[in-house]
């Protein structure tokens, strides 16, 4: 089965079972401070997680665009992606465990062809904050699973979220697939890393909610969330030892075999080389072509980009494919893709351009970074050393992208060698610090629609339109990330803003404010939507329900909240900064005062 049947029949055997079809959200989260890309299907669903109606209903299913980076440096190997497609369905506050688990179990078998036989599934065993998942146990035995097959484990491994410090979570049940091979040890069981029983599904039971205090109390709508990755998903259907040699990336490894004249299984190095660039280029090439799309960057998002960009030109040099290999693979991938996501080629030119530009910056660094290590080369020799630094190795793989491997081939052709366990230690304390980083995003907690942040997210409507009113038309959000303190809004235009069209836009946000403008909800088509004049920054399916919320006669706009009832809850309106985001992206940093 191919990916392309496998996202049919999973949409279309949800909706049988009374699921709405949904569109996927952008790669960028907006409105949403704690993450910096779409990790899960669950994330842009948050509210409606939380009790706010969803204009779709109560069942949902959909397949969401996603990128994961905690493990960039893993990537290479057989499973590990950094982009992958979550096929989803969630039930808000309808059916719980027992529909759930029948209709999983029912598509896997059914529909998928999955022998009962060589199922497997793993259960929440319970703890002193949230009892044993017995009915999940009772409920995979009426479907012939015995216990044998089932597996009650801890926390780590059957429990989901929350996504911060505080929010919905609750118990989960995987399925597994016994691959046939033999078991590593006595031990072995499902979750082992052996590679014996492959993850297919997980249900996740979001019945809690974590609080400040680190309890678990429970949650007032109880909900189902599931997720099945596409890639991995296929690579088992057919029966392929790995990822990359499904469709999903033949066509992509046929072109660097054909350019570079070398074939993926050479050898290890030259096999993930071929995964690393085939990985990061498309994860580039979405969070490029994304209808929210950002540049590479020093920060944020966009570092992330840069870094998936230059990791993949530091192994393209190891197979000696030249400078502007980016643009023909960039190409293949969108037309690979296209026809799931019209997006890319659509900004099939902004894809290419940007990431020969980056090509082309990353050319200079790597020139710096010689100049560096030469300097430094040329002292050991000269004090006559012959250990190249742990700290000096990894400062020119965090800052210059030079590569272990690379930096000791040089090393080695003057008689020096490099100090690797120095270079362990210095990495293994950046990615400590990379985490701690990673885990502040966090600490806002996914849960996070307080009073603030509501008053702080339909100020972003008021600023939108006043935007449009000053500078023009051309004005589009790019971008909103909203935490208790402030507001940040990206915005398209092709200039820095004037101290008087900042004051300009400052004054209309507060005479909307001023004037007690009320805030009102709308349930309809994105058709009728855009025919009533509401500004919507995505393109969803034909026929597909959105809220429109409208601010008096100021504004109009396609949103999923939260929001006041009345601008006059505000408060002043101040912007504090102004500066660019990317090329064509200016940034705006505002808060309210009381």
């Amino acid at each position: 089965m191919r990916a392309d049947e496998l996202r049919e029949r999973y949409l279309k055997f949800f909706e049988g079972h009374g699921h709405k079809i949904i569109s996927g959200s952008s790669l960028i989260p907006q409105n949403d401070p704690t993450v910096l890309f779409t990790t899960a299907g669950m994330h842009p669903l948050v509210p409606y997680l939380l009790g706010e109606p969803h204009p779709s209903g109560k069942r949902l299913c959909d397949c969401q665009k996603c990128i994961r980076t905690g493990d960039i440096d893993d990537v290479g190997d057989s499973s590990h992606l950094t982009f992958f497609e979550m096929l989803g369905n969630w039930s808000l506050g309808d059916y719980f465990k027992e529909e759930a688990i029948a209709m999983s179990f029912e598509f896997l078998t059914k529909y998928l062809g999955f022998s009962a036989d060589k199922f497997s599934v793993t259960v929440f065993e319970g703890n002193e904050s949230a009892p044993a998942d017995k009915e999940s146990v009772k409920i995979w035995k009426k479907f012939g699973i015995p216990d044998s097959r089932i597996f009650a484990l801890p926390m780590k491994d059957n429990w989901w979220g929350p996504a911060g410090a505080t929010g919905p979570c609750g118990p989960d049940t995987e399925m597994f697939v016994d691959t046939g091979k033999p078991t590593c040890s006595p031990d072995c069981r499902p979750g082992c890393s052996c590679g014996k029983f492959f993850e297919i599904w997980n249900d996740v039971f979001m019945q809690y909610e974590k609080t400040k205090e680190g309890t678990y109390v429970p949650l007032k709508q109880h909900n189902v969330d599931t997720g099945m990755g596409v890639e991995r998903t296929i690579a088992m259907l057919q029966g392929r030892a790995t990822i990359y040699e499904t469709e999903l990336f033949a066509p992509v490894i046929k072109l660097i075999e054909e350019t570079s004249g070398k074939k993926m299984s050479a050898d290890i190095g030259t096999t993930r080389a071929f995964r690393v660039i085939s990985d990061h280029l498309r994860s580039s090439v979405f969070i490029l072509g994304d209808q929210h799309g950002i540049s590479p960057s020093n920060l944020g998002q966009g570092y992330v980009l840069r870094r998936l960009i230059r990791r993949s030109v530091r192994y393209a040099k190891k197979l000696g494919l030249g400078m502007g290999f980016t643009k023909p693979v960039a190409e293949c991938i969108v037309d690979n893709y296209k026809h799931v996501y019209p997006e890319l080629n659509i900004n099939r030119d902004r894809i290419v351009m940007e990431l020969v530009a980056e090509e082309e910056k990353f050319e200079n660094t790597l020139d710096r970074g010689m100049g560096e290590l030469d300097k430094v080369l040329t002292q050991i020799t000269e004090h006559n050393q012959k250990v190249l630094s742990g700290r000096v190795a990894f400062r020119l793989y965090d800052t210059c992208g030079f590569p272990l491997e690379f930096t000791e081939e040089i090393c080695r052709e003057r008689g020096i060698s490099v100090d690797k366990k120095g270079f362990d230690e210095a990495f293994e304390k950046h990615k400590e610090i990379s985490k701690q980083g990673a885990d502040k995003i966090f600490k806002g907690g996914l849960a996070d629609h307080s009073e603030t942040t509501t008053r702080l997210h339909t100020a972003t409507h008021l600023l939108h339109k006043s935007l449009q009113i000053v500078l023009g038309d051309h004005v589009k959000q790019k971008g909103s990330n909203i935490t208790v303190e402030r507001l940040r809004f990206d915005f398209s235009h092709p200039a820095k803003m004037t101290e008087e069209e900042i004051r300009k836009v400052e004054t209309l946000v507060n005479d909307a404010i001023k004037r007690s403008l009320p805030v009102t909800m709308e349930t309809m088509t994105l058709e009728e939507a855009q025919k009533a004049g509401s500004m919507a920054l995505f393109a969803g399916k034909y026929g597909e329900q959105v809220k429109v919320y409208t601010i008096g006669d100021y504004s109009k706009e396609v949103c999923g909240g939260p929001h006041v009832k009345n601008t006059s809850e505000l408060g002043r309106f101040k912007i504090k900064k102004e500066e660019a985001s990317s090329a064509g992206v200016r940034r705006i940093r505002a808060v309210l005062e009381s």
